[in-house]
């Protein structure tokens, strides 16, 4: 193998959910330019040149099987990058319910094999899931698909934040039973990334931690800066890394943990856990 091929995907198939825009449509581009044969799930239209488009609402167990049977395998590497904002309806489906149900039922056609991986996109909103651990392990035990939507509203926990906190217990709580199947899962907790939907949110979402960045002389991140360590965690030049949530946010969260940036350190803090 030539020194740089581990990152490559040449011969491999990808699979990005929620690929249409954002960091999925820049983590589809990006698996096509490493060689991969991409395909794309969404509800919205996908305009990426060369990759195969199959429709799918995440918010529906219907669908969401009919386009895994639509997809077939083998798949190498799937992309799991598709969320929406608070007050959307069925958010904890789209945010994580369907995301796992879609894995599970892949997993069972054994249509990701040993040697795939799996990336999430969480959030730096998700961090600090290790103090809900014990509540989280509740929703992750239930396998049934309406029954897991129900938790997250009978537990008040049906928003981003909770969801992007079960995304990184569930990548952690997965690490070791999908390696005894030769699959790794990892994911990536970005910090404000300059995408249709943050720019929907953006005194939320765009203008946390942007004193930080001015005074770090750096912007907000773009898709293309998200979708490089995603790509990276699901490609051979990452083979011994699983069960990671990697914070790709400048950072901010350990210049405010360390103090080195004081105005940072309670935000941080709050994300953490650490009140």
């Amino acid at each position: 193998m030539a020194l740089f091929d581990a990152f490559r995907f040449d011969g491999r198939r990808v699979l990005v959910v929620g690929g249409a825009t954002g960091m999925g449509a820049a983590a589809a581009e990006l698996a096509l330019a490493a060689g991969a044969e991409v395909v794309v799930m969404d509800r919205a239209e996908v305009t990426l040149a060369g990759a195969t488009a199959i429709g799918l609402d995440l918010a529906e167990q219907a669908s969401i099987e009919a386009a895994v049977d639509a997809c077939g395998g083998p798949v190498h590497a799937l992309l799991a990058c598709a969320g929406v904002a608070d007050g959307t309806p069925g958010l904890e489906r789209i945010n994580f319910v369907g995301h796992r149900h879609l894995i599970d039922r892949m997993l069972d056609a054994g249509m990701l094999a040993a040697g795939s991986a799996i990336g999430f996109i969480s959030s730096s909103a998700g961090l600090g899931w290790e103090s809900n651990l014990e509540e989280f392990k509740e929703v992750l035990a239930i396998t049934d698909f309406d029954e897991a939507a129900a938790w997250f509203v009978a537990h008040r926990k049906a928003d981003y934040f909770h969801t992007k906190q079960a995304v990184c217990a569930y990548v952690a709580a997965q690490a070791y039973p999908m390696l005894q199947r030769g699959v790794r899962i990892n994911a990536i907790c970005p910090g404000p990334t300059v995408t249709p939907l943050a720019e929907a949110n953006r005194d939320l979402w765009l203008e946390f931690g942007a004193d930080y960045r001015s005074d770090a002389g750096v912007e907000a991140s773009t898709p293309m800066e998200q979708a490089y360590p995603l790509l990276f965690l699901c490609s051979d030049a990452a083979a011994y890394v699983t069960g990671v949530t990697l914070i790709s946010d400048a950072g901010y969260i350990s210049a405010g943990v360390t103090g080195s940036y004081p105005s940072a350190t309670d935000p941080a803090n709050f994300l953490l856990g650490r009140f």
